[in-house]
């Protein structure tokens, strides 16, 4: 979905380019009535505005579609009749026609959702369909948004962690998330954070680019990563590597590199293990972190 949007690389400069903890993240859920961005509406938002670990800004709220029409076709909602209405896509968040009635419209919050967003990275889960319908309901209310780039801990779970499932209900079950109000907003946003967390704990980033250069299915490796690798296998010195071959676990690895085949599609580092000293030739975007010594 949208994919290719996020193909290109961001512009220098921030906030790609900020030390993690300094970045501005915008965390992102919505709920909507489908999945179609021309037709469906978005009914619940989620955004908070973090650097850090300190949340500087937040916007919670329903929302109201007006001039609706599909699935339980939502107009300006009565609030005599909204109780007997279905809202689309009601059985997986809950929400009901009856609690949107006096919900503000997408008209009424774009300035807010567009001052959380701005100079910020945003970060979801399947982020392509949030950003879809982001700017699909902007649209609507005749203001102009587009976001070219966003990270999305989707593609970074998929990443880190060895799981058959990388949804947010799989990451919550196998992490221990409160799975109590799955499919809201803000409970999604909060597990969201959580699995950030995670990523981050694992992968070791630099900069929000450090961590929009871990790609699936693209083969194509970190440049940090691979700098320091030239770097280590230029001076001939050990060094830890965390790698995750597909289908298994992380395992941290004692290498000396001889080499770096960045010819290769995609690079590979070549070198021997210790402490026996075994020859191995390893996949560069396979690689989650090198230990620090």
């Amino acid at each position: 979905m949208r994919g290719a949007l996020n193909a290109e690389k961001p512009a220098p400069g921030p906030p790609w380019d900020l030390p993690i903890a300094e970045a501005p993240l915008a965390f992102v859920d919505l709920e909507m009535t489908g999945l179609d961005a021309t037709k469906d509406r978005v009914v619940e938002i989620c955004v908070e505005r973090v650097v850090g670990a300190e949340t500087r800004d937040r916007l919670h709220t329903l929302v109201r579609p007006e001039g609706f029409a599909a699935q339980g076709e939502i107009e300006s909602i009565d609030p005599e009749v909204a109780s007997t209405r279905e809202v689309g896509n009601a059985h997986v968040h809950g929400i009901h026609a009856d609690a949107l009635a006096g919900a503000p419209t997408w008209v009424e919050i774009a300035t807010r959702v567009e001052a959380l967003l701005e100079g910020a990275v945003l970060v979801a889960h399947g982020a392509a369909w949030d950003v879809a319908f982001l700017e699909a309901e902007s649209a609507r209310a005749g203001r102009a948004m587009k976001i070219g780039y966003w990270l999305d801990t989707l593609n970074l779970s998929r990443r880190t962690f060895s799981l058959d499932k990388h949804s947010l209900d799989a990451l919550r079950k196998h992490f221990g998330l409160d799975q109590s109000r799955a499919h809201r907003a803000d409970a999604d946003v909060a597990a969201l954070r959580a699995v950030w967390d995670r990523c981050l704990a694992a992968l070791e980033p630099s900069t929000p680019r450090d961590l929009w250069e871990v790609r699936i299915a693209e083969r194509r490796a970190r440049e940090r990563i691979l700098a320091e690798c030239t770097d280590a296998a230029r001076e001939g010195r050990e060094i830890t590597l965390v790698y995750r071959a597909r289908g298994k676990p992380p395992e941290p690895l004692r290498m000396v590199l001889t080499e770096l085949a960045l010819g290769l599609d995609p690079p590979r580092v070549i070198g021997y293990q210790l402490p026996g000293r075994g020859r191995r030739e390893l996949r560069a975007d396979r690689i989650l972190r090198i230990e620090k010594t």
